[in-house]
């Protein structure tokens, strides 16, 4: 990449080849920005990962996404909606209680109807929107809102396992603001979440209330394909293997950075005009010590939850249990390990093949953090051990693989709203800088490629002479 001081060339690097570092190098090259994306490791996709093992397809990492307007449209640029794959949006989930598979109602009226919660708590979700109360002037935790709402059964057996899904994460300590806002905002404009609920389905346009939620998706070979296809597009602006050790401002008016880094053991550098830094949060706070110090404490304090991916190949007839649907969550009260076992072969064809099952058995969080520490074999051992006693297993995985993420999941935590704040006000106060990743609005993979679209938009109006900053 040729020296912009020189040259004249406008440039940016995109450090950092996860899901929301690709969306925002391929939203430069729609925009006809030169770029250049970093990625340390020896593929694209960050945690996106699919392996075939023994005939089975698994997923080291998210095992499927919802097929959010944004995204579908990128899956037609990018040339692969053949490939999509759409789950049943009938398909039914699960929670453990007592020992059993009981289904999760998915709406106030089959909360009515369910025997996973008892009468009580059937009673106060029926009776909510007609109760009128207000946030607390204080930040709310997940855990003390819905106990406020709706009791502590409602929080142990639907709220907190659907957290353990999401975020891998602690509800006492997750914040309503951060990880919910609706929730709050609906709560504030109605005195009710669910008149709130019902008043925002009336405003949608009649296309959206009859296309109903986003479906859950993957491709035919797996998640995967999404990060794949994207670096395809980007070509050799994808530099892989190169680690990034400092960022040096050029100028002390700020805005020309030189990137330092490593790559088969050389190092080299790049000059760029716009520098996004699309790393996990403490990656992030070890580069900005140079550009944007006041920045480093904010990004260190973000806490991730590890989280560790168990995926297990059977034959059909070893399952005791029918698995006809997305998968089981477990809540902690069960005194089970697992957070939840997902149905792969169930949701997805040409998982496992005729005659074998594909489940995916996710353990850790932040609640069990230190179960990454364990190794391989010992975290295979428990997840197989659970999945036996919740479905009724019976003998030996015919394959098995294990992933572990020491940081798999940034968590929403109380105050984490001011830390986002302080990023932007610290990306708006540096010329130059811009920030991308699953920290910043929400840990899916859709939040993250909108994420990745609007900081392209930022940096290229930037480039272009524009404003600093987040627009």
């Amino acid at each position: 990449m040729p020296d912009p001081r020189q040259s004249g060339e406008k440039q940016a690097v995109v450090i950092g080849g996860g899901i929301s570092g690709l969306a925002c190098a391929y939203r430069l090259q729609q925009r006809g920005m030169p770029f250049t994306l970093l990625e340390a490791s020896d593929k694209p996709g960050g945690l996106i990962g699919t392996v075939e093992e023994d005939g089975f397809l698994f997923e080291s990492g998210p095992q499927s996404f919802q097929g959010s307007e944004s995204l579908l449209q990128l899956v037609r640029e990018l040339g692969i909606e053949s490939e999509l794959r759409k789950a049943d949006p009938r398909a039914p989930r699960y929670v453990l209680r007592n020992g059993k598979l009981l289904k999760i109602p998915m709406s106030p009226q089959a909360i009515l109807g369910t025997s996973l919660l008892g009468l009580g708590s059937r009673w106060k979700v029926a009776s909510e929107p007609f109760r009128k109360t207000q946030p607390p002037s204080e930040e709310e935790s997940v855990a003390k809102f819905v106990r406020r709402k709706f009791g502590h059964e409602i929080l142990e057996y639907l709220v907190s396992p659907f957290v353990s899904g999401v975020y891998a994460g602690d509800p006492e300590k997750l914040s309503l603001r951060a990880a919910f806002p609706t929730l709050e905002e609906w709560e504030r404009a109605y005195g009710s979440v669910l008149r709130g609920a019902m008043k925002s389905r009336s405003a949608q346009p009649k296309e959206r209330k009859s296309a109903g939620a986003p479906p859950l998706c993957s491709f035919q070979h797996g998640v995967s394909t999404l990060a794949q296809s994207i670096a395809a597009k980007l070509g050799d602006r994808v530099v892989l293997g190169a680690h990034v050790e400092a960022l040096r401002p050029c100028d002390p008016g700020g805005g020309i950075t030189q990137i330092q880094f490593t790559q088969n053991g050389r190092s080299d550098t790049l000059v760029a005009n716009a520098v996004v830094l699309a790393t996990p949060a403490p990656a992030a706070a070890h580069l900005v010590a140079s550009v944007a110090p006041l920045l480093t404490r904010k990004l260190a304090g973000i806490a991730y939850a590890p989280v560790a991916v168990v995926g297990l190949g059977y034959y059909s007839e070893q399952i005791g249990q029918p698995i006809d649907g997305f998968g089981v969550l477990i809540p902690r009260a069960e005194d089970i390990r697992t957070l939840g076992i997902v149905w792969n072969s169930s949701l997805f064809e040409g998982r496992a093949g005729e005659g074998r099952v594909a489940i995916t058995g996710i353990i850790g969080g932040a609640t069990d953090p230190d179960v990454v520490n364990e190794s391989d074999q010992a975290i295979a051992c428990i997840v197989q051990l659970d999945c036996e006693r919740v479905l009724k297993i019976t003998g030996a995985p015919i394959a098995s693989c294990v992933w572990k993420h020491p940081k798999a999941l940034p968590q929403y935590n109380l105050g984490h709203g001011h830390v986002v704040k302080a990023i932007r006000e610290g990306e708006r106060a540096t010329p130059g800088l811009f920030f991308a990743g699953n920290y910043l609005s929400g840990p899916s993979i859709g939040k993250c490629i909108e994420e990745g679209f609007a900081t392209a938009e930022s940096a290229a109006a930037y480039l272009q002479g524009g404003a600093a900053g987040h627009v």
